[in-house]
């Protein structure tokens, strides 16, 4: 059935009516929209799930060194490979200090100097990890920036279209421009589907990322902290 010829009702403007009696560039837009759309939730569940486990993994290792178990106990328990940050910051830290003290007893000036340079090792590794915890948030900025502009020019397309059936039909009734109006405008509302959840999340999983990341500052802080006591009860 020809939608285009069809008489007007209800189901005229329903979304599926819509897209199917809007011409190929409009449709491009739709379906270039619904694809940033589902692109820009895939990440948002992947960005959810995967901060929720950081987090759920960082608070193991808390747990555990406030139960009272020893640094090594806790590295070691993690693994060779261990998948939280904090582990892998905990390992990174106690091999470095061994090794220092792989050769015997050292002075104090070197015990400073290992604890600088364990020091920098956690702030490499830290930036790193909040690298990582923010890749992808790009992709959602460029999604909710970009989204409505596109939707516009969807728009913008739609009314020349119909401007032009008014030349064509010689007709100012509100029938003959009513369909090209509304796919100009349901593709507006497709850009502004895709932005307004990827504005809201990114802004969100900026917020979760950056405090994430001043947890494992803090937390890189603490292993300097009790690396500098072990140095002063050994000295």
């Amino acid at each position: 059935m020809d939608i285009a010829a069809s008489p007007l009702s209800a189901e005229s403007f329903s979304a599926l009516a819509l897209f199917l009696r809007a011409d190929w560039v409009v449709k491009g837009v739709m379906l270039g929209l619904l694809g940033a759309s589902v692109w820009s939730w895939s990440i948002m569940i992947d960005k959810a799930l995967k901060l929720r486990a950081l987090n759920r993994d960082a608070d193991q290792v808390e747990d555990a060194l406030g139960a009272g178990r020893t640094l090594e106990q806790v590295a070691e328990s993690a693994g060779p490979r261990p998948a939280q940050a904090m582990a892998r910051l905990l390992q990174s830290a106690l091999r470095d200090w061994h090794q220092a003290w792989a050769k015997g007893p050292i002075s104090d000036m070197q015990g400073v100097l290992a604890l600088q340079r364990i020091e920098r090792s956690l702030d490499s590794q830290i930036a790193k990890e909040a690298q990582a915890v923010e890749a992808g948030l790009g992709s959602l900025a460029i999604v909710a920036t970009a989204s409505p502009f596109v939707g516009l020019f969807g728009t913008v397309w739609g009314i020349m279209h119909a401007f032009q059936a008014i030349a064509v039909q010689k007709n100012t009734n509100l029938s003959v421009v009513a369909p090209s109006i509304a796919e100009a405008l349901f593709a507006t509302a497709i850009g502004l589907a895709a932005a307004i959840p990827a504005y809201i999340a990114y802004n969100k999983f900026i917020g979760d990322a950056g405090q994430y990341t001043s947890r494992l500052e803090a937390f890189g802080d603490e292993l300097t902290g009790l690396m500098s006591r072990r140095l002063g009860d050994r000295s």
